[in-house]
């Protein structure tokens, strides 16, 4: 087994108090929208480019929020990600209709902001930092850390 980080590009689209979740089919785990960041292609690239590939729409990757390390374990072998996080606008979605995905393995789903620990979100500190950074008056210009520390 080769040992490596993987880097990781993820959206936070919030709309009319809801919160974009991504699921790969028969795990219990949500995680926000995203995608591996391929070689020479900037996070924000990426992850606009795996909405279209995973969503079928367009996507605007906006304001970065920060980078969060994440480690797990998967069918028995340890994973670690570099997770990048931006702010993410897709038009075409509405918080009040059921979201198709594009890849037969993911299903997405609306989740309101109060429900997120019942969605079993990961990388887990996201549970504080989304919640903080959504009430901070310095929203505009603070950041995520590793740690899961919010910055301001």
């Amino acid at each position: 087994m080769q040992e490596h980080f993987e880097v990781i590009a993820r959206g936070v689209c919030i709309k009319s108090g809801k919160i974009l979740l991504c699921q790969t089919k028969g795990s219990p785990i949500t995680y926000l929208p995203g995608g591996h960041v391929d070689f020479m292609e900037t996070a924000r690239e990426s992850l606009e480019r795996e909405i279209m590939e995973e969503l079928a729409c367009a996507s605007v990757a906006g304001k970065f929020l920060g980078m969060i390390e994440h480690s797990f374990i998967q069918k028995g072998q340890r994973h670690c990600e570099w997770n990048a996080f931006f702010e993410l606008k897709i038009s075409d979605l509405n918080p009040d209709e059921d979201v198709s995905a594009a890849e037969e393995h993911l299903q997405f789903k609306w989740c309101e902001l109060d429900e997120l620990e019942s969605a079993k979100l990961e990388p887990a500190v996201l549970l504080d930092l989304l919640p903080q950074w959504l009430a901070s008056p310095q929203r505009e210009t603070a950041c995520w850390t590793s740690a899961g520390d919010f910055v301001r």
